[in-house]
């Protein structure tokens, strides 16, 4: 379909609207965030979990992985009054905060560290004289690159399409998050879908950037994964 002679109007229209950059700005900013805190500490729990021995490591292991059975909206009311109470209402950091560390990540990793980093390598790296937090940076982290990389991609991107929680706690500062602001592009009485489908236009394209420049890295993290698993 060829768009219509107003497209690049209306996505004018929609950048003015939404605030574009500062949007733009605000959701970079959490997404990268979330994403790097999600790999560092999902990385450092997946190596605790699969590689060293500590009492209840499995039953703790186990409870992470039953907090993924849990509905996102039941977290809501709790972490809405405990944002409330901490002054983060309105605040990017109420949206930052929650996501830092996720159980699928630490899941995910626990399960391809446990199958990509031999013990033989961790034990070398002890007869060089390397620390627990050494071997882990010089010796795990390389390891797990491939399933760090699709897990920074996955977090970013599901960070950047993030609504329902922004929509609630972001108050009247909405032009903070991209997907929140193309939201504000709706009308009370009547809606101009034009500008709408044009504010969605502007928040995804930065998201197909991303796959068309990163996109090999996801496909071969997603294959490492699957070769590992």
């Amino acid at each position: 379909m060829i768009p219509g002679t107003g497209l690049f109007r209306n996505i004018a229209r929609a950048f003015g609207a939404m605030k574009f950059w500062e949007a733009l700005g605000g959701t970079f900013l959490v997404a990268t965030i979330v994403s790097i805190s999600t790999v560092f500490f999902s990385t450092l729990a997946g190596y605790s979990f699969s590689k060293l021995r500590f009492r209840g490591r499995n039953a703790l292991l186990m409870l992470v992985v039953a907090t993924m059975t849990i509905p996102q909206q039941l977290s809501v009311v709790p972490l809405y009054i405990m944002a409330n109470k901490a002054g983060l209402f309105g605040s990017l950091w109420a949206v930052i905060i929650p996501g830092l560390v996720s159980a699928f990540g630490v899941f995910w990793m626990t399960q391809y560290i446990g199958d990509a980093l031999p013990y033989e390598l961790i034990e070398a790296a002890r007869v060089d004289g390397c620390s627990m937090f050494r071997t882990f940076l010089h010796v795990a982290i390389p390891a797990a690159r491939p399933a760090a990389a699709m897990l920074f991609l996955f977090t970013f991107i599901a960070q950047w399409t993030n609504y329902f929680w922004p929509m609630l706690i972001l108050g009247p500062n909405k032009n903070k998050m991209l997907t929140v602001a193309a939201a504000t592009l709706k009308g009370a009485y009547f809606t101009d879908y034009t500008i709408v489908m044009s504010g969605v236009v502007l928040t995804t394209a930065p998201l197909l950037l991303l796959f068309f420049f990163a996109g090999k890295q996801l496909v071969s993290g997603i294959m490492a994964g699957a070769v590992k698993g």
